[in-house]
């Protein structure tokens, strides 16, 4: 898949999530260097890039998807598309005065080349607000794949949400 309909896509699953707005919705871009790694095999490096959006309604449950790219760091041409609908679930509720907007997330990853493969994932991280349209993403995500053994593909992610 090429970047640029990677990333046009991605634009419009965060547009997606936007009329949800009626509760609380936010879009996100991220970058997450990580790891490929199971039992018996050593650490291969990666990079996870991507976006999504997010809608929280209720008390701080939400519900969202994203889209991305992971790929080893030695060639950026290998890599796999990544598309996840989560569940969260953000500690502050839906209060926006918040600074601080704790979360964890849960739920299924779909990677995707000339196959596919069925993964979960979970992981928890801070968006911290820095006014009232834009703020800074830190998460940790692990995507998990348990087939004759677990694979898991992790990563930091460092990105931009913006509501």
């Amino acid at each position: 898949m090429k970047l640029a309909t990677l990333l046009a896509i991605m634009l419009v699953l965060t547009w997606l999530v936007a009329p949800a707005s009626a509760q609380t919705s936010h879009g996100y871009f991220f970058v997450a260097p990580g790891a490929a790694s199971c039992s018996g095999c050593g650490n291969n490096m990666t990079l996870h890039f991507g976006g999504g959006g997010e809608g929280i309604f209720g008390k701080g449950i939400g519900i969202g998807a994203e889209l991305g790219y992971l790929t080893p760091r030695e060639s950026m041409s290998d890599g796999l598309g990544v598309f996840s609908p989560n569940g969260y679930f953000h500690f502050g509720g839906k209060n926006r005065s918040r600074k601080a907007d704790p979360f964890v997330t849960a739920g299924y990853t779909l990677l995707f080349r000339s196959g596919h493969a069925n993964l979960w994932n979970f992981g928890g991280g801070l968006n911290y607000w820095f006014g009232d349209r834009v703020g800074l993403k830190v998460e940790l995500r692990d995507h998990v794949w348990s087939v004759n053994s677990t694979e898991h593909y992790w990563g930091v992610r460092i990105g931009i949400t913006f509501r």
